[in-house]
């Protein structure tokens, strides 16, 4: 199977409701605009996907291989926020790939 045709499974917990996700690989730019319009987040990632605003701060659970990495603003973002945990992550900043498979996502207040 393609990595196009790959179905993806998570599961996603917003406000202590658990939400199982099936989508494909690379269907989203990332995990942010996936979330959006799965959910209906008005207020989620108001920057647009380029994580500095840190609107889109998720808990994660089970991500792996190069979804652990955090790159570009992401480290600097979450740090003036105090968020120094390796778990916590910009969801702008979490690609659509197989990565996903199994984890859980738990969207965190502002």
């Amino acid at each position: 199977m393609t990595k196009d045709l790959q179905t993806i499974q998570f599961t996603v917990i917003d406000n202590g409701t658990e939400i199982p996700i099936t989508t494909r690989h690379g269907s989203h730019p990332n995990l942010m605009f996936l979330l959006k319009e799965k959910l209906n987040l008005d207020s989620f990632g108001e920057c647009g996907g380029v994580g500095r605003c840190a609107t889109c701060v998720v808990e994660t659970d089970g991500i792996k291989g190069k979804s652990m990495i955090k790159e570009r603003n992401e480290p600097t973002t979450l740090s003036k926020l105090g968020f120094e945990e390796e778990n916590i992550r910009l969801s702008c900043q979490l690609y659509v790939t197989a990565d996903l498979e199994g984890a859980v996502i738990t969207l965190l207040e502002e």
